[in-house]
C-alpha cells in the first residue's frame, strides 16, 4: 500500500490505494457503528437476549477438557501475556525496520492508546460481570472486554506486518488465520469462562478493530508522504 507513482504505474497502484482506503473508511465505519449502538445501551442498563442465549448455549457444551483448554487459551489474552508479547514485538520491529521507525511508533501508539481506552471506557460505562473470577482475570468491570480490545489490536497489527511481509502468499494466509483464528477463540473463552457477556466481547472487538485500522491507516499515510518527500 505504499505506493511509488510514476507515469506507470499511477492507474493501477492508484486505484488500489483507493480501494483499501475505501474498506479501511467502511471497516472504521461499521465497527465503531457497532460499538457505539452496543455502548448506548449499556449505558442505559439494558438487559440483551443475545447474552442470556449465548450463556445458556455455552453452558450446555461444557467439558472437563474445554475448560482446561479455555483457561490456557485466556490466558493469551491476558495483560501479562500481551505486555510481554508487545515488547518482543517491538524488539523485532526495531531490528526488522531500523531506519523505519514510523511502524514501532504507532505500534506503540496502538496498543498504549487501546489500554487506555479500554480502562476508561470500563470506567464510564460500569457494568458488573456476569460472573467474578480472579484466576480468570474475572475482576473489575466487564464493558467492553479487555480480553478483546488487547488482542484484536496486538494479533491484528501482527497480521499487518505479515500481509505486508515478503513471505509467500500461502504462508501469509495461513499464519494471519491463524492469529485470527486465535483472537477469536480469546474472545469466546471470556464468555465460556463466564467473566464476560457475549456484547462485552463484540463490543471490545468492534471498539479494537476500529483502533486499529485507524493506526494502521495513519501509519500507511505516514509512510506514503515519507517516500514522497525521500
Amino acid at each position: 500500500m505504499v505506493l511509488s507513482f510514476t507515469s506507470n504505474q499511477f492507474p493501477k497502484r492508484g486505484v488500489q490505494a483507493l480501494l483499501y482506503l475505501a474498506l479501511a473508511l467502511i471497516v472504521i465505519g461499521v465497527s465503531f457503528y457497532i460499538f457505539v449502538e452496543l455502548a448506548d445501551e449499556v449505558a442505559e442498563q439494558e438487559k440483551f437476549a443475545l447474552d442470556r442465549r449465548t450463556a445458556d448455549a455455552v453452558a450446555s457444551m461444557q467439558t472437563g477438557w474445554l475448560d482446561t483448554a479455555m483457561a490456557v487459551i485466556t490466558e493469551i489474552g491476558s495483560v501479562p501475556w500481551l505486555t510481554a508479547g508487545s515488547i518482543l514485538l517491538a524488539v523485532c520491529i526495531f531490528f526488522a525496520y531500523r531506519r523505519k521507525w514510523w511502524r514501532l511508533l504507532y505500534f506503540a501508539v496502538a496498543m498504549i492508546g487501546i489500554s487506555i481506552l479500554t480502562k476508561t471506557l470500563k470506567l464510564t460505562f460500569e457494568r458488573q460481570r456476569p460472573d467474578v473470577l480472579q484466576q480468570h482475570d474475572g475482576t473489575g468491570f466487564s464493558f467492553p472486554s479487555g480480553h478483546s480490545t488487547g488482542p484484536i489490536v496486538f494479533y491484528g497489527f501482527i497480521v499487518y506486518l505479515v500481509f505486508r511481509s515478503s513471505m509467500s502468499g500461502t504462508a501469509k494466509w495461513l499464519l494471519n488465520g491463524a492469529l485470527v483464528l486465535l483472537t477469536l477463540l480469546i474472545g469466546f473463552s471470556r464468555v465460556y469462562l463466564n467473566v464476560h457477556y457475549i456484547t462485552d466481547v463484540i463490543g471490545g472487538f468492534a471498539l479494537g478493530l476500529s483502533w486499529l485500522v485507524v493506526c494502521l491507516l495513519v501509519l500507511e499515510l505516514s509512510l506514503w508522504r515519507r517516500k514522497r518527500t525521500a
